[in-house]
């Protein structure tokens, strides 16, 4: 079972800056996708962004222009960076690891944005 690492997290001014990791435990390159998902409190979790093998990518639409997803395959590591933040950004972030058999789940890191 890969494992995955997140961290990055924290607490910062609205406007500020985060950049999130996704450490893999074994090549990235086998997942058919990986992404990044959030979980406000009391909320349902939600689609942040995906990078596909291929390297297609994908935003959620209210982060569109301010969040940019990367990867390092050299690293086996996902990137999230975070602009521009608002403090509807606050949740904790997930990483995700998609190949057709199965689907990965990192412990989460917080994110929290102060008005």
């Amino acid at each position: 079972q890969v494992q995955l690492v997140e961290s990055g997290g924290g607490l910062v001014q609205t406007g500020g800056s985060l950049r999130l990791s996704c450490a893999a435990s074994e090549n990235i390159s086998s997942f058919t996708a990986m992404g990044w998902y959030r979980q406000a409190p009391g909320k349902q979790r939600e689609f942040v962004a995906v990078i596909t093998r291929g390297g297609s990518i994908n935003y959620l639409d209210s982060v569109k222009g301010r969040f940019t997803i990367s990867r390092d395959s050299a690293k086996n590591t996902v990137y999230l960076q975070m602009n521009s933040l608002k403090p509807e950004d606050t949740a904790v972030y997930y990483c995700n690891a998609l190949t057709a058999l199965r689907s990965a789940w990192g412990q989460g890191t917080q994110v929290t944005v102060s008005s």
